[in-house]
């Protein structure tokens, strides 16, 4: 078995949570969305976030609005809906819990 495969599949599990974050102070179009992945060594490709940004404007979680840029073509930018922010802060309840559970049956400690 790959480490690889693995690696990939945990980071592919918080995706949705990471992207729901990002989103929870301001809008943001794909670039800034993939740059602050990038940041936070969560390598994911535009062929990867394009369907779950769909995926979650179809559930009523993100809407998107169209803006002119300077420096090329407009941008969409992705942003909550209330629908959104209630099921973020849900996801941040579970994540805590998750955390704690895995912190404690891999025996480290909360920092």
């Amino acid at each position: 078995m790959k480490i690889e495969n693995t690696k990939a599949q945990m980071r592919k599990g918080v995706l949705e949570y990471c992207i729901l974050s990002i989103l929870k102070d301001d809008d943001a179009y794909v670039a800034e969305i993939l740059e602050t992945l990038k940041d936070a060594k969560m390598l994911v490709v535009e062929g990867t976030i394009y369907p779950l940004l769909t995926r979650l404007k179809n559930a009523g979680l993100l809407s998107y609005r169209w803006e002119e840029s300077t420096s090329g073509p407009p941008r969409k930018y992705y942003g909550l809906t209330d629908t959104g922010k209630v099921f973020l802060t849900e996801l941040n309840t579970t994540w805590s819990e998750l955390q704690g559970a895995v912190n404690l049956v891999t025996k480290q400690k909360n920092k």
